[in-house]
């Protein structure tokens, strides 16, 4: 992997701007599976940390259980490389807190990259995407919606929104800790591990 990987690409999971299945905009409930299973994939990957975005302060304080469980608790003992993975994770209530702390880390300027389900215009490629994180002295969020996925308001906001994953059927519903996973592989690796 490319040591300008680690330093330079962060991933977001967004609870709040999201839609509901009726395309209403809400905030979603954080799920322990996606802690768990997005923190180890990121951890996989070398992404610089992964940011749980959520509004409410009561699923904040749940996140922030889970994890001093798996880090400082008895998890974190029980289960040293969960620990490792756990590590990665950053609560903030908002887009600009992400913002700040990656420009505080980096001192870089930071390009949002949003994802998708559906097909956008001039979307961004996985190998234009990867290009660019070799290539730029910016750093890089990859944001993940929720729910049914980011709004448009929040996708027509963004720097770039990334090319969807697609498979060899017309379904395209895949669960986030999917598709983080697909894309953060694909991004890395290469497309279909060309590279």
């Amino acid at each position: 992997m490319d040591a300008l990987f680690p330093t330079k690409l962060y991933i977001a999971l967004l609870h709040h701007p999201v839609k509901n299945k009726n395309g209403e905009i809400i905030a979603s409930a954080v799920t322990n599976l996606d802690l768990h299973d997005i923190s180890r994939i990121a951890k996989t990957y070398g992404v610089g940390s992964f940011y749980v975005v959520t509004p409410l302060d009561d699923q904040r304080a749940l996140v922030e259980k889970i994890i001093s469980h798996w880090t400082q608790g008895r998890g974190g003992t029980y289960n040293p490389n969960r620990r490792e993975a756990l590590n990665l994770v950053k609560v903030k209530d908002s887009l600009a807190q992400v913002l700040d702390d990656i420009k505080h880390e980096t001192s870089a300027a930071v390009k949002i990259v949003a994802t998708c389900a559906d097909e956008k215009q001039q979307s961004l490629g996985f190998d234009d995407f990867r290009r660019r994180l070799k290539e730029t002295e910016n750093a890089y969020l990859l944001v993940f919606g929720t729910a049914w996925g980011l709004t448009n308001e929040f996708l027509g906001s963004v720097d770039f929104v990334l090319e969807p994953i697609k498979g060899n059927t017309g379904y395209n519903h895949l669960p986030v800790r999917a598709a983080v996973a697909i894309i953060l592989d694909r991004i890395i690796r290469g497309h279909y591990g060309k590279d």
